[in-house]
């Protein structure tokens, strides 16, 4: 779901995304972060939105799926400004390998990113 109207109101939305991602319900969290996705990777983008989700920690599968399918599609879309969330593991390990997972099935990334991200798995260790 995304209102048509939210592209004409960017300014207003990435205020209400900045809520939303500090909500305490998962499903608000998780749109949050797919607005963040669908409108600002591309023209609209700045570092400062892989940061802010980067920072998001949940137990909540629904949240961590949304993280890691976040920073594929950033991956895909502004490579080099996303590529050191993996490289510096600013992820929980299980979303960053899913983000790593999820980069590698995608079309949109190269056969050579593909390889060095699976590279940058690391190794989940139960408890």
């Amino acid at each position: 779901m995304s209102p048509k109207i939210f592209k004409k109101h960017k300014e207003e939305l990435l205020k209400q995304i900045k809520v939303w991602l500090k909500s305490k319900e998962t499903y608000t969290i998780r749109f949050g972060i797919g607005m963040l996705m669908e409108h600002f990777l591309d023209d609209d983008f700045d570092p400062a939105y892989p940061k802010m989700v980067s920072r998001i920690r949940s137990e909540e599968y629904y949240i961590n799926m949304m993280i890691a399918w976040y920073f594929a599609t950033a991956l895909a879309k502004q490579y080099d400004a996303v590529i050191p969330y993996i490289e510096e593991k600013k992820l929980a390990d299980w979303t960053h390998n899913k983000a790593i997972q999820k980069s590698v099935e995608s079309y949109r990334i190269t056969d050579e990113q593909k390889a060095y991200l699976k590279t940058l798995k690391v190794k989940i260790t139960k408890k």
